[in-house]
Parts: C-alpha cells; sequence; structure tokens
C-alpha cells in the first residue's frame, strides 16, 4: 500500500498545541514477483494515480506529538491534495476527554468527492452492520447414549424420548451395540449408540438439559466411569471446538473408543469429527484402532420379555417364525385356520413353539398376486382374534407375536392387542401413516423390498446392471426405506430388514438373492441391521424343483432355509415349522459358533 501522507501542521499561540496526521491509503497493483510496493512518497500527478491505483481508503490514523515552537505556519508538506482536487467536508474537536486540547486544536477531515470515480474502481458503500446472532437458529449435534443397569434398552429409548419432549429433536439414531467396559472393568456389559439432534441450544445449556434428563431418570453417579442406568454426553456441536471446564467439544474421548465410533460412523462416516483435522473422518478414527478381543455386535430389541436379536454375533440363534395366515386365499395355506375351531387352532399355536418356534406372524390379508385386498375392517377382524388368542393362552411361553400388515390402523390395533412386532411388506410404503405410527407406538418393524403393490409386483423386477443390478438395486432401495423409517422416527435399532424373495423378483432372481444375502447384510448403510427371509414353498422353488403343489415344497424350502442361515439370517418365516426348525438346528451347528 502506497501511503500519501498529508501533514497540516498547525501552529497556535496555546502551548498544548498539537500536530495531526491524516492518512490516503492508495492500494497499487503487485509489481515483479508478487512483492506488495510501499511507499511514502509525494504522488506527482494525478494521471500516475489513476493509471496504478486499483482502489482507495480513507484512513485518519497518525500519532498526536508536540511541535517544535519554531515550525513557520501551517504549509503543505505533500501537495497531492491539490492533485486530487480534496476538499474538507467536516471539521470538529478531535477529543471530548481533552478539553485542553480542543479549546485550541480543530480536527480537519479530508475525503475524496463523491464525483472522482477512477475507471473500474467501485468505490464501497457504507457497509451495513451485521446481523444479531439468531437465538433460535437450529444447530446440528451429536449425543452419545449409554447404559449398563437394569433395561438397558429402556432407558435409552426413554431418554430420547425425553430429548423430543424437551424440544431436542432426536433426527436420527446409531444402532445400538453391546460393548465390554471400559476403565472400569468390574461391572456389566453396556449398550451404547449414538443420535443425531436438532436443539436452539448453546452448548452449555443444552449440558444442562443432559444432565436434568439423566436425574429425572434416576441416575445417581457413584464411581466415576462406573455403572449407571443412563449416560449422555455430548460428541459433536455445529462443527464447532468449544473449551470450558465443564465441556470440551469434540468429547475428548472420541478418538480412543470404539463404542462411541461405531455409532458415529454409522451416522457420519465421512464427516471429520476436529475442524482443526478435515482430512481425518469418522471411519478413519475407527480403522485406526486395534482390533477388538471381543467382537461387538448390534442389539435390536424385540419385546421386554425376549433377548434383542445380536446381528454381528456369529454364534446367535436363528429365530423361526411360524406363519399363521387367518385368510381364506394365502397361496399355499388359505383357509386352513379360518374354519378352525378355537381348541384346534391353539392346537396348532401349541405345536408351533413345542417345535422350536420363537415367532408367530399373523396374516388378515393376502399379498399373493391377484388376491383382492379386504377392508380394514375385515383384516381387523381376522387378525385380532388370534393374537389376543395367544397372549391369553400362553402368557407362560416367551413367544414373539408379528402382525403382518401393510396398514397403520391394523398395526396399531395389533400392538394394542399384544402384538411385539409390525411386518410390512411394502416396507412402509403403501400406507403414509405407517412409519410415523410405528414410531409413535415405539415397537420394531420388518420393513421388506417390494416394488409397486401385490397386484403390479411381478411387472416391476426388472434391474438393469446401469443401476446396480438385481442386488445393488433391493439394497439401495432398502436404504431409501430405512431412511424414511428414521425421518419420520423409528429409531434404527427398532428396524428389521427383509430382501423380498418373491416380491418384485421373479424365477431364478430369488437363488441370486439367496446367493448374494452376506452381500446385501453389509451394503453401505445397512450393516448391522438383522435380516428375516421368508421363503418357504414359493413359486421359484416349484420352479427349480419341479414341484407344482406349494404343501410339498418342504424338501426345496429346507434347502433354502439353510442357505439364508449360511448367509446371515436372523429369523427365517416358515411354514412347516416342525421341519425348518430342524434344518435351523442343524444349520446354527455348522455355520453359527
Amino acid at each position: 500500500m502506497t501511503q500519501l501522507r498529508i501533514l497540516k501542521r498547525i501552529r497556535s499561540t496555546a502551548p498544548s498545541t498539537l500536530t495531526l496526521s491524516a492518512f490516503l491509503s492508495v492500494e497499487t497493483p503487485k509489481v515483479g514477483s508478487g512483492a506488495t510496493h510501499r511507499a511514502t512518497s509525494r504522488l506527482r500527478s494525478v494521471t500516475s494515480l489513476r493509471q496504478n491505483m486499483k482502489s482507495f481508503t480513507r484512513i485518519a490514523a497518525g500519532s498526536l506529538r508536540q511541535p517544535r515552537q519554531s515550525l513557520p505556519s501551517a504549509r503543505h508538506v505533500c501537495h497531492s491534495c491539490q492533485n486530487l482536487r480534496l476538499s474538507r467536508i467536516e471539521q470538529r474537536q478531535f477529543s471530548q476527554t481533552a478539553p485542553s486540547l480542543t479549546d485550541s486544536f480543530g480536527f480537519k477531515k479530508y475525503t475524496l468527492p463523491r464525483s472522482f470515480k477512477p475507471k473500474e474502481v467501485n468505490l464501497p458503500a457504507k457497509m451495513a452492520s451485521p446481523p444479531p446472532p439468531d437465538p433460535a437458529r437450529k444447530r446440528l449435534a451429536y449425543i452419545a447414549l449409554g447404559s449398563n443397569l437394569g433395561d438397558r434398552i429402556g432407558w435409552i429409548e426413554k431418554a430420547c424420548a425425553e430429548l423430543d419432549a424437551r424440544g431436542i429433536k432426536v433426527k436420527r439414531t446409531s444402532s445400538l451395540w453391546e460393548t465390554e467396559p471400559m476403565y472400569v472393568l468390574d461391572q456389566d456389559r453396556f449398550v451404547n449408540g449414538a443420535c443425531e439432534v436438532e436443539t436452539t441450544l448453546e452448548p452449555l445449556a443444552l449440558l444442562d438439559a443432559l444432565q436434568d434428563i439423566e436425574n429425572s431418570l434416576g441416575r445417581k453417579k457413584i464411581i466415576d466411569k462406573g455403572p449407571r442406568n443412563i449416560d449422555l454426553d455430548i460428541l459433536l456441536y455445529d462443527n464447532i471446538k468449544f473449551n470450558h471446564e465443564r465441556l470440551t467439544i469434540p468429547h475428548i474421548g472420541i478418538p480412543e473408543r470404539e463404542f462411541v465410533l461405531k455409532p458415529l460412523a454409522e451416522l457420519i462416516p465421512d464427516k471429520p469429527l476436529d475442524p482443526d483435522r478435515p482430512w481425518t473422518l469418522t471411519r478413519d478414527l475407527l480403522d485406526a484402532l486395534p482390533s477388538s478381543t471381543t467382537p461387538i455386535t448390534t442389539m435390536t430389541p424385540l419385546s421386554a420379555h425376549h433377548p434383542p436379536i445380536m446381528a454381528l454375533n456369529p454364534a446367535r440363534k436363528t429365530h423361526v417364525m411360524g406363519i399363521l395366515n387367518m385368510t381364506p386365499d394365502s397361496f399355499s395355506d388359505g383357509g386352513q385356520n379360518t374354519s378352525l375351531e378355537e381348541q384346534t387352532l391353539i392346537s396348532n399355536i401349541r405345536s408351533f413353539l413345542d417345535a422350536g418356534a420363537t415367532m408367530i406372524d399373523v396374516g388378515g390379508q393376502s399379498t399373493a398376486p391377484n388376491c383382492p385386498e379386504v377392508s380394514v375392517e375385515e383384516e381387523l377382524n381376522r387378525v385380532l382374534p388370534a393374537i389376543k388368542l395367544i397372549r391369553s393362552h400362553f402368557s407362560d411361553r416367551p413367544v414373539l407375536i408379528s402382525v403382518d400388515t401393510y396398514r397403520a390402523s391394523v398395526a396399531e390395533a395389533a400392538v394394542a392387542a399384544g402384538a411385539d412386532i409390525v411386518n410390512d411388506v411394502s416396507g412402509g410404503s403403501m400406507d403414509p401413516e405407517m412409519l410415523p405410527t410405528v414410531a409413535r407406538l415405539g415397537t420394531t418393524i420388518c420393513l421388506m423390498h417390494m416394488r409397486g403393490t401385490p397386484a403390479t409386483m411381478n411387472n416391476l423386477a426388472e434391474y438393469p446392471d446401469s443401476e446396480g443390478g438385481l442386488i445393488g438395486g433391493i439394497a439401495k432401495e432398502l436404504v431409501e426405506r430405512v431412511a424414511a423409517a428414521e425421518t419420520a422416527g423409528v429409531r434404527r435399532w427398532r428396524i428389521v430388514l427383509d430382501p423380498g424373495l418373491g416380491f418384485a423378483k421373479v424365477g431364478w432372481q430369488n437363488v441370486d438373492v439367496l446367493r448374494h444375502l452376506d452381500e446385501l447384510r453389509f451394503w453401505p448403510g445397512l450393516q448391522g441391521l438383522p435380516w428375516l427371509v421368508g421363503s418357504s414353498r414359493k413359486s421359484f422353488i416349484g420352479r427349480v424343483t419341479g414341484v407344482p403343489t406349494p404343501k410339498e415344497r418342504i424338501w426345496g424350502t429346507a434347502a433354502t432355509v439353510a442357505a439364508a442361515v449360511q448367509g446371515g439370517a436372523d429369523v427365517v418365516r416358515v411354514h412347516d415349522v416342525r421341519e425348518m426348525a430342524q434344518v435351523v438346528a442343524m444349520a446354527d451347528a455348522i455355520w453359527r459358533y
């Protein structure tokens, strides 16, 4: 910057007379190798000034010092002001705090006239004051969730409900992970997770809210990092670093804790956690950790009276889900259960449980192609009595009840009657109220892959290679259904997936799905979620084996059930419970250890 010093020395008879220096700064183009030319000499002509400067700003500056008494009357040391036709536009007292100066000293301010506008130079207008901070602006934060006392998953779900109730909106959640304790080792295993929240609270106010939730849920801190029924920590907040004696953001323990990085990697795998190290992503920190001696696993709760599914535990047992169709037109057992006396139906259900079924799937609407859609009232009349019957006569058995429906109203009534799981063949797409209803009820939902409706699905079975092919198409569309469920408020740990054999898949496509089930399980965005596979008696088995009658496809079904267990299925849905339970027992012995 070249500085033109306009020095005006003022002589006064008062002993406190001072000298004022005013500066006119002119920015000149870069010269040579890019060095900025600086000078304090006068500009010799207005022509050279106009050719060299890009913009200019008036600065009132300079130190005040006592002039020597021998100086003559006021004179211009630099005449550039004359060349630029500077005019004095203001004269005021320099200081209100020094009366001894203001009596004898006038501050003279010079500026360029409005008419002087060199070519290609835009004189900046007076800048507006920045807008005040918006106290209602929504911030994004990530909260760690943990518990190792009592109903661990229940405590975490209560904490999430409290967050929502206090206006701290839970937008997404990770899976829940069961982990070994750190630091204090003599305590029970933890359930850990994380949630993405939207809040208007500042960091310390958010911390206060979390601690108040902990206190309201009865947390009592006896030992630091010791047992607790609920633990809530701020991990990240709005991409900032925050240091306070009560709170550090990002959380200092993130890089060393697998039970924190695993949930965060589900939510924000490609996000840098430290603003000062934007090249280090969440998944990079997770990959840098040493392998766990005991691999941690996700947990999917099914009900309060049954253990959760541990989808990443290699020694987990496969659930056998018995099919109880209360319909007259299902493809293989239509009418089999609708005309039975109550005692006969009870006997059939008991045989399911005695043979090894841990779940019973009750359906009142056939989803076979070309079957008519019944009314909501008719579907309720079919499924509710069966659910109530199971609950009343088998209260001493830890049986899980699933309701097979794509209607939100039927799902809600079924859960009220005693159902634990909603099994939706449409993945929540055929009834827009299904996902919000399940979120409000807090139940686990199985999202099946299907295109269109049962009436149109077989015409939608094309999966171009350009769009990922069969497996890529199924995976991408299931990722979308999971995202829709999370947007509606369904916790990720409450989601089960189903590849949808026979639904928008024909013939050998179903075989390909069974071949690549393990690939689906570890597809980005679907990792850690449990899978249900329903291949029982379906038409593709008949095509391969040459058995036209569905009830006679037992052996073909057995092979698909074994393949499903090998591929990582957590639940197999079957008609022939006694036979398939034996297949599952053997398959578990081979592949689950």
